[in-house]
């Protein structure tokens, strides 16, 4: 038996004249009669979970999500679990599922990039393909996927990379894991090892992501002092800042909330390479924590669960360690 849960999102979605747009406005229902055959690949247990834009999927939701997630993927009847949901916000949920749930079950995520009405509504098709996949041996053990556009990627490496095309998910890191077409599902040969999860009783919020660019300084960064439980800092290049933006970390590090530097580049690691006021070599000497790979987005997610276990610095600078990726 598949869980199908549905949460809404762009599937769920058509035009609204009143609303001047696309607005949630399908059900579990409307959406699997479109999904032509789904109902012939396997037992489906249908679960209306909410239908929210993916801008609404805020941290209680995720977290509420990922719960019920665990819930059913502890019932010995489920063989794997699909959930629909927003674009925008589903590589975050995804990540913070592979990153704090240990299930070997297949958990795989799936949406669409267009509405009913629109030429080439994908999401029925996803769907199908989203059920195919949990269905396949190969998803076992190796952590949460997403799927869209016939192929599936690793829950840990997805990212949305464009605004509106059908093809507007990547993985930077590792590439797909596997292919879906009308013949069957191409796994590659290699696996993923997994990393540890984080299971705590909560989330640690309020956790804060600030941009770097040209000329910036330490306002944005000093505006959240006091209230943020950590703060994610979406750095230049391989992970330098102007230098009054590293005086407001350091301020933050001085004051004991945990500063954790990522690229706004979107690939690759940061490091300490440069040694000017502002470099990742200064910032290193301020405190901060460096995440090696992962995105802002990722890092937020890791900074709340690590924060949320209670943590200490040194155990969140091993968290952050760039080990994300190995092949087994």
């Amino acid at each position: 038996m598949i869980a199908l849960v549905f949460t809404g999102g762009t599937i769920s979605m058509r035009v609204d004249a009143q609303a001047g747009g696309a607005v949630p406005a399908l059900d579990a229902r409307d959406i699997l009669q479109a999904a032509r055959g789904i109902e012939a690949l396997a037992e489906l247990r249908v679960e209306e979970w909410g239908r929210f834009p993916g801008p609404h999927m805020d941290v209680a939701r995720m977290w509420a999500l990922r719960a019920r997630l665990v819930e059913l993927c502890d019932d010995p009847a489920i063989e794997g679990v699909v959930v629909t949901h927003g674009t925008d916000t589903i590589e975050e949920t995804a990540y913070l599922v592979a990153r704090s749930v240990a299930t070997a079950k297949p958990i795989v995520f799936t949406g669409a990039m267009r509405t009913l009405g629109e030429l080439g509504w994908d999401g029925p098709a996803n769907l199908v393909d989203a059920v195919r996949v949990a269905l396949h041996p190969d998803a076992r053990g190796i952590g949460p996927l997403l799927v869209m556009n016939g192929r599936a990627h690793s829950a840990v490496d997805v990212m949305k990379a464009h605004t509106h095309v059908l093809d507007a998910f990547e993985s930077p890191l590792v590439g797909v894991v596997a292919e879906v077409d009308d013949e069957g599902i191409a796994f590659r040969p290699e696996r993923l090892e997994r990393l540890p999860v984080l299971a705590p009783a909560e989330l640690a919020t309020p956790v804060d992501i600030v941009g770097a660019w040209a000329g910036a300084d330490g306002r944005l960064l000093d505006a959240v002092a006091g209230t943020a439980r950590g703060v994610v800092v979406a750095a230049m290049g391989r992970g330098n800042v102007p230098p009054l933006m590293a005086e407001a970390i350091g301020r933050l590090t001085a004051a004991g909330t945990p500063v954790v530097v990522t690229s706004r580049t979107g690939r690759g690691r940061v490091g300490k390479t440069y040694g000017y006021p502002g470099a990742g070599r200064r910032l290193a000497e301020l405190g901060a924590i460096f995440a090696g790979e992962r995105r802002p987005l990722q890092a937020r997610i890791d900074l709340m669960l690590g924060l949320g276990a209670g943590l200490d610095a040194a155990a969140l600078a091993a968290l952050f360690a760039p080990q994300r990726f190995t092949h087994r």
